[in-house]
């Protein structure tokens, strides 16, 4: 049984932005927008199931069994967090997770342009930071935030 420690360890040495676990296909990884198959076994609905049963408590496992579907972070010592979204799929249990960087970049360094500084100091008001996948929402929501937590005393 592949197991899953190793399975987002290989993920992180390559850099992948996000693991694809289905029944029926090998592990996948994402490097780059595109997807690649780890050299192993296709996956079994036993293995998948394993891998639920292993990130979930038992409340979340309740949630999870009755809605079929779950969105959770999985923190892992030494590699990270990710982004978790578990789904039933023809019958099977199909997993998506995508790793979260540690490290908050700022403005500068995701090239985001001066205004950004400008609407992080905004009081107040709606701003929304939208895209398609991978095309860095979050990480420009965490830098945002960031900003703001290192000059502002709000919550």
């Amino acid at each position: 049984m592949p197991e899953l420690l190793k399975i987002l360890g290989y993920a992180v040495k390559v850099g992948a932005s996000d693991v694809h676990l289905t029944v029926g296909s090998p592990p996948a990884v994402r490097i780059d927008g595109e997807i690649r198959f780890i050299q192993a076994d296709p996956l079994s609905p036993v293995d998948t199931q394993n891998f639920v049963e292993e990130m979930l408590n038992p409340k979340q496992k309740e949630t999870f069994y009755e809605t079929g579907d779950f969105d959770l972070a999985y923190s892992v010592s030494g590699l990270g967090r990710f982004r978790v979204n578990l789904m039933r799929q023809r019958g099977s249990i199909s997993i998506v997770m995508r790793h979260v960087k540690g490290k908050i970049l700022d403005f500068t360094s995701l090239n985001l342009p001066p205004v950004m500084e400008k609407i992080a100091n905004f009081p107040r008001g709606l701003v929304l930071i939208t895209g398609t996948t991978g095309s860095g929402k979050s990480t420009t929501l965490a830098s945002i935030i960031d900003y703001i937590n290192e000059r502002k005393r709000l919550h």
